[in-house]
């Protein structure tokens, strides 16, 4: 077994632990340790299948059901976000829009965390949601990072634990799908990638199922925290990694 496939079976695992407990984050998870390796056109695509497959995987078995009228806006405007992102990328700098989420992930997570009294986002209806489900696809194409916009929504929304990860899951399994269906179509996938995909989707599942198990012990008030523990992690590693592409400029 070479370094470079040990890396991946271990970014993977990680990842479908975290993924399994929150509902997201596999791909930050998993990147953060492939940066190290793996190819960045590799990373990227892996990133998104195993994302797409351990949602597959949680959706099976954390099964959670949010309300239609939350959801299908939320879906919609996340479909119609990944193209509009896909066509905007050209006209954007990926590391600069990087460096800003980051920014607003770590000015904006701590106050939460720290404040359970903070108002809630309770107006606005389907079209916020729909709103809030562009920005997600947006985020998706442009940032690779769906999980960033879905779980920041439903916090600012004061969704309980089940809602969240009604929400979460289904947004970012129709989002990572679409994406994944746009790089197998623009032929972004090749052949000598193959092989790999089956090593992510085993190396994936027993850490996912753990970490399910793990989800269903969660209070409320401790899965909120879990959320936005990562989201602020999120937030940190966007902008390392792009304040040192911007200064490497």
């Amino acid at each position: 077994m070479t370094n470079e496939t040990l890396l991946l079976l271990i970014g993977a695992a990680l990842g479908g632990l975290v993924q399994g407990i929150a509902g997201f984050a596999f791909g930050m998870v998993a990147m953060s340790l492939w940066a190290w390796g793996i190819e960045p056109r590799v990373a990227t695509i892996m990133a998104v299948f195993g994302g797409l497959f351990g949602q597959a995987l949680s959706a099976v078995t954390v099964r959670r059901r949010a309300p239609l009228a939350i959801l299908l806006p939320f879906l919609a405007g996340g479909l119609l976000g990944v193209p509009l992102g896909l066509l905007a990328l050209p006209l954007l700098d990926p590391v600069l829009f990087r460096f800003v989420l980051g920014a607003i992930l770590v000015v904006f997570c701590p106050a939460m965390l720290l404040s359970d009294r903070m108002p809630k986002i309770s107006g606005g209806g389907g079209a916020a949601d729909a709103a809030a489900g562009v920005v997600g696809g947006l985020v998706c194409a442009v940032g690779g990072v769906p999980g960033v916009a879905s779980s920041l929504w439903c916090t600012l929304r004061g969704y309980d634990k089940e809602l969240a990860r009604a929400t979460i899951q289904n947004f970012n399994l129709a989002v990572l799908a679409g994406t994944f269906s746009v790089l197998l179509a623009t032929g972004s996938v090749s052949g000598d990638m193959l092989p790999l995909f089956p090593l992510v989707a085993l190396a994936l599942v027993v850490p996912s199922l753990i970490g399910a198990r793990i989800y269903t012990g969660l209070s409320a008030p401790a899965f909120r925290r879990v959320v936005l523990s990562l989201l602020l992690c999120s937030g940190l590693a966007m902008l390392a990694h792009s304040a040192q592409a911007l200064l490497g400029q």
